[in-house]
């Protein structure tokens, strides 16, 4: 006998891939009566329109079930969510709300606001088992989930080679997808082309370029936080090429930026030393507010380009304008 699916669930998780993961294992878990579910996607960073709590509410006139997906749900304000806390008491059955909170995580804990531990429907989620907390990857886990997702596409991987890609891919599950991808398409290339195929992934089919973590990637946020919009178009132009190379420029960002605010939350964290003194004195003049805007945004950009909303080149022009306003001061942006 299946288990009842929750009433609402609390994804409490900084990395957009992963959380993606978890909310199609749990749908694929739980069907509905009939038909499928239908996604509903809103975003923290407005305060949530009148559709989102008639769907969250009232039955729809049609009887479909809907899944209620809320991205950066941890940038509502106490009184958006205090309003959500008493609508969660009084759940339907053809509504099922995931609430994705993209905090990051400081000593084995995720960051939350303070207000939202007090809450009643977060106390009760966690007595039901409906909230999931995953601290996304970090250089040490990086391995086993290259090696899980290798093994779910059939991919096996040579020790030397597993090596390199660690070292090559950031602790992101997005850029892990990327490059998996590439290595498939790889090995798919060769064998039409009747060349032998070892049974392993070798060095030889492990991507050699990409973007570097340390350079190409914190020189884009030194120009933004300078106002500098020269020198950064300047940066991004030396590696423009198409949505493959965009959704890794994205995981790499927001990996930056995670990891400022970890730097900010006082976190002891691993730098390169030709970095860590520019990283942490730009830590020092970020507030936590203005990181966790410039994460939505980066989560945004990807968001676009996926719903078909805008090209790879429109997002990451939108982008950059949004984040060079966020970080630069107005009198220096030129």
């Amino acid at each position: 006998m299946s288990t009842p699916r929750p009433g609402f669930s609390l994804l409490i998780c900084p990395d957009g891939q992963l959380l993606r993961a978890r909310l199609d294992r749990l749908l694929a878990a739980h069907p509905p009566r009939s038909g499928v579910w239908e996604r509903r996607v809103y975003w923290g960073d407005e305060e949530p329109p009148a559709a989102f709590w008639e769907e969250l509410t009232l039955p729809g006139l049609l009887g479909a079930s809907r899944a209620l997906v809320v991205r950066q749900a941890q940038l509502w304000p106490v009184a958006v969510w205090k309003k959500l806390s008493r609508a969660l008491s009084r759940p339907t059955e053809q509504c099922w709300p995931f609430f994705c909170l993209e905090v990051p995580w400081e000593k084995g804990q995720p960051k939350l606001p303070a207000a939202l531990t007090k809450l009643r429907c977060l106390k009760f989620a966690e007595e039901q088992g409906w909230l999931w907390r995953h601290e996304g990857l970090t250089p040490y886990s990086l391995k086993n989930h290259l090696v899980q997702r290798g093994r779910a596409l059939g991919l096996r991987f040579a020790p030397d080679a597993l090596e390199r890609l660690c070292a090559s891919v950031p602790p992101d599950a997005r850029a892990v997808e990327n490059e998996l991808e590439k290595i498939l398409l790889l090995r798919a290339a060769l064998t039409a082309q009747g060349a032998p195929q070892p049974p392993e992934v070798d060095l030889s089919q492990i991507p050699t370029g990409g973007w570097s973590p340390d350079c190409n990637v914190f020189a884009c946020i030194q120009h933004m936080e300078a106002g500098n919009i020269t020198a950064l178009w300047q940066e991004l132009a030396r590696n423009e090429d198409g949505s493959g190379l965009l959704f890794s420029f994205l995981a790499l960002l927001a990996r930056e930026l995670r990891l400022l605010w970890q730097i900010k939350a006082g976190e002891n964290v691993r730098l390169y030393p030709k970095d860590a003194a520019a990283k942490r004195a730009l830590a020092a003049r970020l507030s936590p507010a203005t990181l966790a805007e410039a994460l939505a945004h980066v989560m945004d950009a990807e968001w676009q380009v996926k719903s078909g909303r805008r090209s790879p080149e429109q997002s990451l022009d939108f982008l950059a304008a949004r984040l060079t306003g966020l970080l630069a001061p107005a009198e220096t942006a030129h």
